[in-house]
């Protein structure tokens, strides 16, 4: 099984959340989805990105935004870098996430979640955006905005910002196969479509 766990505030993980589908599809591998809050990560093993956003190293900073571009070219993706508001407070949508998967509707959600803040520059924290979105995929706004304020629902997603923790994860997205061998960002997917492969020897 491949574990993809992600949240929609990271244009890298828009990249990955993007590219990682067709591979498990190639490899006929399911994908169980785990959102997660990035933040809660960062502020509790992972604080230097703070750090290196208030203090960016320019070259560094420069070259980030052309792999960005050359990253989302290749995978005919629009990624506008800064959006308007950056970070975003991405909770609402991954609570979403969560409260859709039942459905089978988490997919499309994160899919237009990621969509509407990175490629059209809409704050998806706002509940304006986000029932636009339950519109989007065939959701009634008003029950999502409903579930998503549900503590079973706000309690599994602080769970899986948890487990990511104490499973070693320091950001998004965060991958693993078969339970214990993780990788992280969207350029290692090639490494977790050889790890699927090795494991089948």
């Amino acid at each position: 099984m491949i574990e993809f766990f992600f949240d929609c505030s990271s244009p890298w993980t828009y990249l990955g959340f993007h590219n990682i589908q067709p591979l498990a599809a190639e490899l006929g591998e399911e994908i169980r989805w785990r959102p997660f809050m990035v933040g809660g990560v960062f502020n509790t093993v992972n604080p230097s990105v703070y750090e290196s956003r208030a203090t960016p190293v320019p070259a560094k900073a420069r070259y980030m935004l052309k792999d960005l571009g050359d990253w989302a070219r290749l995978a005919g993706l629009k990624i506008k870098m800064p959006p308007s508001v950056f970070p975003v407070n991405s909770v609402k949508v991954m609570r979403g996430c969560l409260a859709l998967e039942p459905q089978g509707k988490l997919v499309a959600f994160a899919s237009a979640a990621f969509e509407a803040y990175w490629s059209r520059d809409l704050d998806i924290s706002q509940d304006a955006v986000v029932a636009g979105l339950c519109e989007q995929v065939g959701v009634d706004p008003a029950a999502l905005l409903v579930a998503i304020a549900e503590p079973a629902i706000k309690d599994a997603l602080r769970a899986n910002t948890d487990e990511l923790i104490a499973r070693g994860g320091f950001g998004s997205p965060t991958i693993f196969v078969d339970g214990d061998d993780m990788f992280f960002g969207n350029d290692r997917l090639e490494l977790v479509r050889a790890a699927v492969l090795r494991r089948r020897t």
